[in-house]
């Protein structure tokens, strides 16, 4: 081992044995409730916790920038182990891992990891807080949603949806409207919605782009809902919280 080598790992050593890692019991309990969908503990651990404090980490790299994005990937593998276990689709798991990874990766500053750190710790614990609510649910509603969260960028009709869980298609919306207390239409374009406002805060592409993936009939049909579910533009929406959030 070379002189500097040596000095290099014997100041890994040296700090390795001087940090306070948070406890094995406060991390059991920050990744149940991010399985268990608890939104009130998880914000308030990540209030009294903040992503960026060293103290509570190991030393993987000496360089703190690179240091916080290795511990970034870690906790985005293990949230995504325990959601998966908790009952999370492995593809929807897997693909929040790969967007907030590649997010993470254009990161340069440790305050943009720490703040993207909680919007995918909450992301996650959102969508367990959903997936709990759902777990109630019918099993044909259940495969309403995942054929939709599936097939967001075609255009998605109730007929579709009848064929798909074998139903007629005026029950099929009673059932639907009885359990989720919204009709399939308005679910359908909420969560294209949802996802064109993600595409706006975290990407590059235009009105147009968005409004054909998302299988909206023109843009002009996509910037009226999507005016009437968020109360504001495209435009204006893509203005105030592009990146603005990490």
């Amino acid at each position: 081992m070379s002189l500097q080598k040596d000095w290099c790992y014997k100041e890994l050593m040296a700090n390795e044995a001087s940090a306070n890692h948070r406890p094995m019991e406060d991390e059991y309990s920050f990744y149940h409730a991010v399985k268990t969908g608890d939104i009130k503990f998880v914000k308030k651990n990540l209030e009294e916790r903040a992503f960026s404090n060293l103290d509570d980490m190991g030393i993987l790299s000496m360089n703190p920038l690179t240091n916080m994005k290795y511990h970034f990937v870690i906790t985005v593998a293990m949230i995504t182990r325990h959601c998966v276990e908790g009952g999370l689709e492995l593809e929807q798991s897997y693909r929040l891992s790969d967007f907030y990874i590649l997010k993470m990766d254009s990161c340069d500053s440790v305050e943009e990891i720490t703040k993207l750190h909680d919007i995918m710790v909450l992301d996650y614990t959102e969508k367990m807080q959903q997936f709990k609510k759902n777990a109630i649910l019918s099993k044909p509603i259940t495969l309403c949603i995942d054929y939709i969260y599936n097939h967001l960028h075609d255009r998605i009709t109730v007929k579709d949806l009848a064929l798909y869980t074998d139903l007629s298609e005026s029950y099929l919306s009673r059932l639907f409207k009885k359990e989720l207390n919204i009709s399939i239409s308005d679910y359908i374009r909420e969560k294209k919605i949802e996802t064109a406002q993600n595409l706006l805060m975290y990407s590059n592409y235009s009105f147009i782009d968005i409004s054909n993936y998302l299988a909206f009939s023109s843009q002009s049909h996509f910037i009226q809902t999507f005016v009437k579910q968020v109360g504001t533009t495209p435009k204006k929406y893509r203005d105030q919280y592009y990146r603005t959030s990490w």
